[in-house]
């Protein structure tokens, strides 16, 4: 739990500890030893387009389709475990509201107090109303029932962050590749206000393991702002900057809506601006202050427009299917912003890729690893994907594109091919 720092010499000491962060991680840009030389395939949620997000069973497949990190978005039950959610709220996630045992825990928009994340008023079961014993009788279900298989529903437990990274040091052994972890501090102002500030809780798990160092495969990504800071202000480990946004309008531009328009913490602290900000010069330059890296939506990079406009204001049914969706849209000019990045040292790990053809821009003829080969080409250092062997299989055809082979990596042939 974050401890706030008291007296002249804490302060001091806190100072200090930064600046020699700083010092040692900016001189580790440099030297670009951070930059991977092929970019890294991050197991979306596990390998959530095949089973339930966020479950060791998903993980493990993740690990088996090819897939460099593993990614645990953080929640904390009511006794202080950090466990692997997509929200605090497992109503979605969860078999938890076909539990009678837990129906008296259901939180409604009504209630004299209700549950307010990020400024939304929620519904349903959250984690912190739970003890970790009681997490573990409950099952994971499909976030995506209407476009992804349900036949793994109610058979995986919700794992804490302590198994998922006895799991990534299992297979590192069992596949000979190194592992790694990407942890998300979700809504981290939210937790904190309740007294489950996660970032201490993070830390100490990291630190049982060995892993709360600079060379640990270990990044923590967040939406904001603040616990990044306070983070490097106690760990080398590598920092990665979200940026967010709330949908893109018809000629491509982002748009922003609360609560997708800035991190919470800077509504809370009445900070002006939004999340593109970070991305300006100054917002990079920042940025680069307490982080390793950004993790824009991919939108920020390349847009897409919608090929034609109806009536209504919105996108046409262009392809005459009966719905309207990113196929009906084509691409904008990409973005400088993978270029001024990597100019201040900072990495770009981009996010999310998923192989349904209605999430895919007409530029890919509903082929996804064609989108994937796109953005390797405009030069991403990593991606999180639901389906990390469609990411794993465009990399390799991205290697051969340009000259690399496959059989050659492989074999250790090619030593510029990690």
């Amino acid at each position: 739990m974050r401890t706030p720092l008291s007296g002249a010499i804490s302060v001091a000491l806190a100072l200090l500890l930064t600046a020699f962060n700083g010092a040692s991680i900016a001189d580790s840009r440099a030297r670009g030893a951070d930059r991977p030389k092929s970019p890294l395939v991050i197991g979306h949620r596990g390998a959530a387009g095949y089973l339930p997000e966020h479950t060791l069973e998903g993980y493990a497949l993740a690990i088996e389709r090819g897939a460099d990190y593993i990614e645990p978005d953080l929640v904390v039950t009511k006794d202080g475990h950090l466990i692997a959610r997509h929200e605090p709220n497992i109503t979605g996630t969860t078999d938890v509201a076909t539990r009678p045992e837990f129906a008296n825990r259901k939180h409604l928009k009504k209630d004299a107090k209700p549950v307010i994340v990020d400024g939304v008023v929620e519904e349903g079961w959250f984690a912190f109303d739970f003890t970790l014993a009681e997490i573990k009788t409950l099952r994971a279900i499909q976030q995506a029932p209407e476009e992804r298989s349900t036949q793994f529903d109610g058979k995986f437990q919700i794992p804490t962050l302590d198994e998922v990274i006895k799991l990534a040091k299992r297979k590192t052994r069992e596949t000979g590749r190194t592992i790694g972890v990407y942890p998300e501090t979700k809504h981290p102002t939210f937790h904190a206000q309740r007294g489950l500030a996660l970032e201490d809780r993070l830390l100490g798990v990291l630190t049982r393991h060995g892993w709360n160092h600079r060379g640990a495969p270990v990044f923590i990504q967040s939406f904001e702002t603040a616990n990044l800071k306070y983070l490097r202000s106690k760990t080398q480990v590598k920092l990665v900057q979200l940026v967010d946004a709330d949908d893109i309008a018809v000629d491509g531009k982002i748009t922003f809506a609360a609560p997708f328009d800035k991190p919470y913490d800077w509504v809370v602290s009445g900070r002006a601006g939004l999340f593109e900000d970070l991305l300006t010069p100054s917002g990079l330059a920042e940025v680069r202050t307490y982080a390793d890296g950004i993790g824009p939506w991919k939108v920020y990079l390349q847009s897409t427009k919608c090929k034609a406009v109806a009536p209504n204001g919105k996108c046409a049914d262009t392809n005459g299917d009966g719905a309207v969706n990113d196929m009906d849209r084509e691409w904008t000019a990409p973005s400088d912003v993978i270029e001024r990045a990597h100019e201040l040292g900072l990495l770009v790990h981009t996010w999310t890729f998923r192989n349904e053809p209605r999430r895919l821009a007409s530029n890919y003829g509903g082929r996804p690893v064609d989108e994937y080969m796109h953005f390797y080409e405009l030069g991403v250092d990593g991606v999180f994907s639901d389906f990390p062997d469609t990411a794993v299989t465009a990399r390799a055809l991205h290697r051969l594109a340009n000259g690399k082979s496959s059989a050659q990596c492989r074999s250790g042939e090619d030593h510029d091919c990690d």
